[in-house]
């Protein structure tokens, strides 16, 4: 099964890493860690919460207007 996962900076170092088909989160010092690391929860979330995959999420990014 593919899932996906979205790796943002942690304010504190490393990445947190969410998958968003489950919600399930996580984080690591590296990007691999971090990967491996929401393998782990995911796959645990799912053996409690199993799911029907019904394809990817769509993921893109916007812009918010800034204001001065």
């Amino acid at each position: 099964m593919q899932l996906t996962a979205v790796l943002t900076h942690a304010e504190e170092g490393g990445y947190i890493a969410f998958n968003p088909e489950t919600g399930t989160t996580t984080q690591g010092e590296t990007i691999n860690e971090a990967l491996s690391n929401l393998q782990e929860a995911t796959a645990l979330y799912l053996e409690e919460f199993p799911i029907v995959a019904h394809g990817h999420p769509l993921v893109t990014t916007f812009d918010l207007p800034v204001h001065a």
